[in-house]
């Protein structure tokens, strides 16, 4: 795949990262600078945790700020005073919108990081194609939850990391018989297309039903 093409997904998935983020600070009620690492940290996170794992460093946000200040710009601009006030008015449609952020990041980070094990990895194995898709899609929205302190998304809420790992085998498992073009587009396009289906049906994974019952103190004999 070009490198053009591949600059380009990755700022849309940076764009679409940073609004998710962005929106959750400002629910959240954080000033501009929270708002700004909340957006930045879902945008980056991912991708500096795959460069890590890769060997690549220092990892590409550092060596090339545009990632970094692309997702600053784009949470400057979802703090703006009137874009905030229609947040408050209209959390549905802010609900929605953080829903299609989301996804896109996710499909578009996922098959980056599949691409990014390829071209790094001398020996690669299906496993680490995977693997490196999945913590380069949900890394940042991890570290936009822990900041936010909520429980991680992907552990409680709909059809998440699982939408991330099918489209990185459909991206890794097409990556030699349909070229690195179509590989990333169906990879990336199922994981958007799962995600969405998984909000408007409610797919979920079993949870347990574990509850803590506290117990009664023993009562001293006399």
């Amino acid at each position: 795949m070009s490198n053009v093409l591949v600059f380009v997904l990755e700022l849309i998935g940076t764009a679409a990262f940073a609004v998710s983020g962005a929106i959750v600070g400002i629910k959240k009620q954080m000033d501009l600078f929270g708002v700004i690492v909340l957006g930045v940290c879902t945008a980056v996170g991912g991708g500096i945790v795959r460069d890590l794992i890769l060997g690549i460093t220092p990892p590409a946000t550092f060596q090339d700020p545009v990632y970094t200040l692309t997702a600053a710009a784009v949470s400057v601009l979802m703090f703006l005073p009137h874009v905030r006030a229609r947040v408050g008015r209209h959390e549905p449609v802010f609900d929605r919108l953080l829903l299609v952020m989301d996804a896109v990041g996710l499909g578009v980070f996922t098959v980056v990081g599949v691409q990014c094990a390829f071209r790094q990895a001398e020996h690669y194995t299906l496993f680490l194609t995977v693997f490196v898709g999945l913590i380069t899609g949900v890394g940042g929205g991890v570290l936009r939850d822990v900041f936010s302190g909520e429980r991680p998304y992907i552990f409680v809420r709909h059809f998440y990391a699982c939408a991330s790992i099918i489209g990185a085998l459909i991206c890794a498992l097409c990556w030699e018989r349909l070229g690195a073009n179509a590989a990333m587009l169906f990879g990336a396009a199922a994981i958007v297309v799962l995600r969405l289906l998984a909000a408007y049906y409610h797919w979920s994974l079993p949870k347990s039903d574990y509850h803590d019952e506290p117990q009664t103190p023993a009562v001293p004999k006399t």
